[in-house]
């Protein structure tokens, strides 16, 4: 299941240092959110006043649109995991055009100097499982000669340019699995391997999806855990979720 939501007539203004900028009538890009659940950009979604009606059920999708538009912009709800992203997507970008995708999701970290609740930029993004294990040994797509496994963003939110574009997120790497780890020994040898930042179950796809059909494209996480042995009691995803959300209409605010 995949679901599309378009805010149809929202209309927002943008206050900094006192000035006032409606944005509703400024030349904007058209821009395409992407994320796994719905959970991860609902405050988001409640914030803008959007009203969400159903229009169409089949067996493939759910499709939502809003009664309330910021101009433009549009939300697909993939569903979880690289294959459910890179179908959803695929799918939706043969019929749509957009200037800019942006994935918007949490993730886990690897790396401590990232703190939980911190809003990344990912750079690049591997998808970790694909290949082939050669004992104790694993071979990688470019190794096997069957192609890449690793993606990147066709843009960089720094060379988006607005006046106000004062984000200054940290950037990482991160890789895309099946199976989030939570068990010391495939933490480690992933570690060793990959050097990898951050970990989530689409990102990867989304870029992949997105070069394939020429579409420019960004990927933000919020870190909502460290990459450790399991321990839910360690997760902090309300928080990741609201800086995720923050994040998200502050640059609808600036772009779209």
């Amino acid at each position: 299941m995949y679901i599309i939501i378009t805010n149809k007539w929202c209309k927002y203004t943008k206050q900094k240092q006192g000035l006032c900028f409606i944005l509703a009538g400024k030349k904007s890009m058209r821009i395409l959110l992407v994320v796994a659940t719905e959970a991860e950009l609902g405050p988001f979604i409640s914030d803008f006043g959007c009203s969400i009606s159903e229009l169409e059920q089949n067996k493939h999708a759910t499709i939502f649109k809003s009664e309330i538009e910021h101009p433009k912009s549009e939300i697909l709800i993939t569903g979880v995991g690289m294959v459910a992203t890179a179908f959803a997507l695929g799918k939706h970008l043969v019929a749509n055009k957009y200037d800019l995708a942006v994935n918007l999701g949490i993730a886990g970290s690897f790396d401590r100097n990232i703190q939980i609740g911190e809003v990344v930029e990912v750079t690049k993004d591997t998808l970790s499982e694909l290949g082939a294990e050669d004992d104790h040994s694993f071979l990688t797509m470019g190794e096997l000669g069957f192609g890449d496994d690793t993606f990147y963003p066709s843009t960089k939110l720094a060379d988006l340019y607005n006046l106000f574009n004062n984000f200054n997120l940290k950037t990482a790497t991160a890789i895309t699995v099946n199976t989030v780890h939570g068990n010391e020994a495939s933490i480690e040898k992933v570690r060793a391997r990959l050097h990898p930042q951050l970990e989530s179950m689409e990102g990867a796809a989304f870029f992949y999806a997105c070069n394939q059909a020429n579409v420019p494209c960004i990927q933000i996480r919020a870190v909502s855990n460290y990459v450790e042995k399991r321990n839910r009691d360690n997760w902090n995803i309300g928080l990741a979720v609201k800086n995720l959300n923050t994040f998200a209409a502050e640059f609808l605010k600036l772009y779209a």
